[in-house]
């Protein structure tokens, strides 16, 4: 681990400091730190920041509650900037966007910007409201037995896929077979973040049980 004397503040006392969402990975913003703000970060375990429109400490959610609780700091190659990983209670952005980076200056023709978080609120808001015509809507319509037998379906053609040792229709089915698990997690009130965490702690366990057999 890097000391924070090891770091290097730029002439104002200052190093970049870009905020991540531990969970989407999402950027939310671009802040900066001084040295007494990185030990409050770090003692605290919440972004605390230094402001140079008012210059002075800002503790991130002191005043709107959208407190950043800080997962891990990275610095990079060159040890003049920061990565923060946060989870964060509410929006990042002083406007109410749950990123800072929300207007769009180029994108590449074709290429869309996709997210699993994304794909998950567009389907419970077919749950929430149904749209005609819509197949997610459709299954919500049929119910939990329809869910599960188009799920037994789907798991059905990934392994007859990957079988044939097809690898464009394995990666076709597997996305249909997560399509429709995030239907059924949906149905049953289950969140994306929930099975993150608990892969998260899956991964810690499966660390621990390689320095195990390492250590054998």
């Amino acid at each position: 681990m890097l000391n924070i004397e090891e770091l290097k503040f730029d002439e104002k006392g200052l190093i970049p400091t870009v905020v991540v969402d531990a969970k989407t990975k999402q950027v939310l913003t671009l802040a900066y730190m001084n040295r007494e703000s990185l030990q409050i970060s770090l003692a605290e375990g919440r972004t605390c920041f230094w402001s140079r429109s008012r210059q002075e400490l800002w503790r991130k959610g002191e005043t709107s509650g959208n407190v950043q609780k800080i997962v891990s700091i990275v610095a990079d190659c060159d040890r003049d900037a920061l990565t923060v990983e946060v989870l964060k209670n509410g929006p990042a952005c002083h406007l109410g966007e749950e990123s800072c980076f929300h207007n769009p200056v180029f994108r590449k023709e074709g290429y869309g910007n996709f997210s699993m978080d994304g794909l998950m609120a567009l389907i419970e808001g077919r749950k929430a409201e149904k749209k005609e015509g819509s197949y997610t809507t459709y299954l919500f319509e049929k119910g939990l037995d329809k869910i599960l037998k188009k799920i037994g379906e789907e798991a059905t053609e990934v392994i007859i896929a990957a079988k044939d040792q097809d690898h464009k229709e394995t990666i076709y089915e597997i996305a249909d077979l997560a399509y429709h698990v995030m239907v059924l997690m949906a149905e049953v009130g289950i969140s994306l973040s929930e099975v993150r965490d608990e892969l998260a702690s899956r991964h810690v366990i499966d660390h621990k049980v390689k320095q195990e057999k390492m250590t054998k």
